[in-house]
């Protein structure tokens, strides 16, 4: 906020208007079960075949059914059926065609079929696209520009239809992860595991080149690999054994899209309009888009035609503690729209979440410390202030990592012989993660032990699980190695107090970011100290992104830090990052670090297609202790989200995986609106007293003039 903002605020609070002034919605409707909340990204593309920013993901997920959805309490997590009957297992095939069964080994699958039954009954949310005429044809699939005039959104068009979800709309949906002019971000993956799927984006390809600017017709291209077999029924085939594929089934990508609505967005004029799918989207969640101004606010409200889907009755005894199960049995969604609103700036964000204007909040750097406290033990806990307002307050550790990397390809740093190994081993220690989690993320990270993140398959809690290149356990903790040690590993490896052993020569390596401002600088300066400390020297070098990406794929850097979300809860998300036939250089796979270790490739070749068990997690501890004694990268940290809701909004737990849990939500409008009352009275004191002030200051002046006056006369 500007300075000019702040002093117009306080203006508006002396004068007593603080209810006209601040609140944001001044049309909503009192006790209205409406979700408010806020968004700083603009959403452009809510198309589910290109949906990627975090936003779009978030809209998309409450307006577009994927046949799988994750369930909203079971941790770890876990599938569970969406539009589907079931969750569907594969079927594995030799090449011959022959039936295996369920324990074949991998070698001999040369494709899985995963059959998917979609429930009958499913309806979308009301369109034009799907509108008739008393005669039984689509109203508005040939608009002339006539009928087109003054149409500019699609409550403008006064018709409206709806119909039964097919199977047939989610393998067309698959047929457009090929499209050329759609640009989906899983195709190329994709098109290595569905069969045909890449010869069918060659084929859309040409005919798009040979007929430009025209609508391909999908139904017209043949695609091997998805298959209507009935009207409810589609089979999908995936070459060889890729059990990953059924978390796909959970995401927007494998949503369905109606051919209707395609042919209705393809008119003339439509995109002039901003009548466009990814602009207007249709499915059958439990909400719909009823307004889309991402420079303002969208609008989510409930879809008159959503199935009935209830809320889940199975919990830990912590969910039923915490009152997540209260709503067990209920129908979804609990709440009837979600207003969402750009805020550009977080003071103003903060201050109207503050007046109970937003439902639920983030927290940022400057608003953690009126917020968040860390107790003796070092645990998150909210301040005095923040309770008094029953805010509650949320964590978790995200599916995430972030790491610094070696390049293993380098002279000095790269390599798997031992005294590499010491070196690496050496910096990990030095670069103190948990005072970096402490100084710059308020506590917001816990170090990392390795590659795998809580909550996945694999993870081991305490200090059962550490890093003992790291880190080591005394009284039960886990704590980081001395510094002595470092130093020991580091003269082993030929760099006693930081120089070369039989040159002499310091020490010097090359730090590659993009990081830039005064933030970076601080943080670029706490690598430095890390280092001093065993008398390295550290040189960063800053670039632009495009510059640092080049450097990355040419394999120039020698130290970088990245980081990796989980696409879906599985250990292989975060393995394949360190698996050798994956390396940046060469293959252009997400290996930045060029790591190539023959034993962890053929352990990560057995363990991908393993289902979860204790084989499996015995070979992922085998690559754990591997990549542990690498060192590869300085596992650095998994971060941690703190958020905040109101004592009104209930059913709150995260989700990392799932995107669609706006409709478990509940809101006591009631209450809201009460405690809204209560923190936005206007204060009227200040104006009282300048009042009196005024009449102080006026009432010796007017007394002067009227004796100034009196002896005139």
């Amino acid at each position: 906020m500007t300075r000019t903002g702040s002093v117009l605020l306080g203006l508006a609070l002396l004068s007593g208007c603080s209810d006209t002034w601040n609140n944001p919605y001044p049309d909503s409707q009192a006790a209205a079960p409406v979700l408010y909340s806020a968004f700083s990204e603009r959403p452009k593309h809510l198309d589910p075949a290109r949906s990627y920013s975090a936003n779009e993901v978030e809209f998309t997920g409450q307006i577009y059914e994927p046949p799988l959805q994750y369930h909203f309490l079971k941790r770890p997590y876990t599938l569970v059926p969406l539009t589907a009957e079931a969750v569907p297992a594969p079927r594995y095939y030799d090449a011959a065609g022959k039936r295996l069964p369920d324990d074949a080994p991998s070698s001999r699958i040369a494709e899985s079929v995963y059959e998917i039954r979609v429930r009958p009954g499913i309806r979308y949310q009301p369109h034009p696209a799907f509108a008739r005429d008393e005669a039984g044809r689509y109203r508005y699939h040939a608009l002339d520009p006539a009928a087109l005039a003054g149409k500019n959104r699609i409550s403008d068009f006064p018709h409206q239809g709806t119909r039964e979800l097919v199977a047939a709309d989610y393998v067309y949906q698959i047929k457009r992860l090929a499209h050329p002019g759609l640009g989906s971000p899983i195709y190329g993956l994709m098109s290595e595991h569905i069969v045909g799927l890449k010869a069918l984006g060659a084929a859309l390809e040409k005919a798009a080149q040979a007929r430009p600017g025209r609508r391909l017709d999908l139904d017209r291209f043949p695609l091997a690999g998805a298959q209507v077999v009935d009207r409810y029924t589609y089979r999908i085939r995936v070459r060889g054994k890729y059990p990953q594929f059924i978390y796909w089934l959970a995401m927007p990508f494998f949503a369905p899209v109606p051919w209707e609505a395609e042919i209705f967005y393809a008119q003339p004029g439509m995109a002039d309009r901003n009548l466009t799918l990814d602009w207007q989207p249709v499915g059958t969640g439990p909400y719909y888009l009823a307004e889309n101004d991402p420079n303002r606010r969208m609008v989510l409200k409930r879809n008159p035609y959503f199935h009935g889907e209830v809320y889940p009755n199975e919990g830990s005894a912590e969910d039923r503690a915490a009152g997540l199960l209260a709503d067990a049995g209920k129908r979804l969604p609990l709440v009837d729209e979600a207003v969402y609103s750009l805020e550009k700036e977080t003071i103003p964000y903060w201050s109207k979440f503050l007046q109970g204007y937003y439902d639920s909040s983030g927290i940022s750097s400057d608003s953690f410390d009126q917020a968040v406290r860390f107790s003796a033990k070092g645990e998150p806990e909210l301040t005095e202030s923040m309770r008094a307002q029953d805010i509650h307050l949320i964590t978790a550790v995200a599916a995430s990592i972030w790491y610094v990397g070696f390049n293993m390809l380098d002279p000095v740093v790269g390599g798997l012989g031992e005294d590499r190994r010491k070196l690496r081993q050496a910096l990990s220690i030095a670069f103190d993660y948990d005072e970096f989690i402490s100084i710059f993320l308020n506590g917001r990270g816990i170090p990392a032990q390795g590659p795998l993140p809580p909550g996945l398959f694999g993870y081991v809690e305490g200090t059962a699980g550490l890093n003992p290149y790291v880190y080591e356990a005394r009284g039960g903790k886990i704590q980081r190695r001395p510094i002595e040690t470092a130093k020991k590993l580091l003269a082993e490896a030929g760099y006693p107090n930081g120089r070369h052993a039989r040159t002499g020569q310091p020490l010097v390596l090359y730090f590659d970011t993009m990081a830039s401002g005064p933030d970076a600088k601080s943080r670029l300066d706490w690598m430095k100290k890390q280092l001093d400390k065993l008398n390295v020297q550290l040189v960063v070098r800053g670039t632009d992104y495009n510059r640092f990406q080049d450097k990355i794929r040419k394999g120039n850097a020698q130290l970088f830090e990245w980081g990796w979300n989980a696409d879906y809860p599985d250990p292989e998300n975060f393995f394949f990052l360190l698996y050798g036939p994956h390396k940046k250089v060469g293959s252009g796979g997400e290996n930045a670090a060029n790591y190539d270790n023959p034993e962890f490739n053929r352990l990560f070749e057995r363990m991908k297609d393993m289902d979860n068990g204790p084989e499996r997690q015995a070979v992922i501890d085998a690559m754990l202790e591997i990549v542990r004694r690498d060192a590869p990268w300085i596992f650095a940290y998994y971060p941690k989200s703190f958020g905040l809701r109101h004592g009104w909004v209930h059913n709150v737990k995260p989700n990392l995986m799932a995107n669609n849990t706006l409709k478990y939500r509940r809101i006591d409008p009631a209450l809201r609106d009460e405690r809204r009352a209560a923190w936005n009275r206007p204060v009227l004191w200040p104006v009282a007293l300048l009042v009196v002030g005024l009449v102080a200051l006026i009432a010796p002046a007017a007394s002067a003039w009227r004796r100034h006056e009196r002896k005139l006369a």
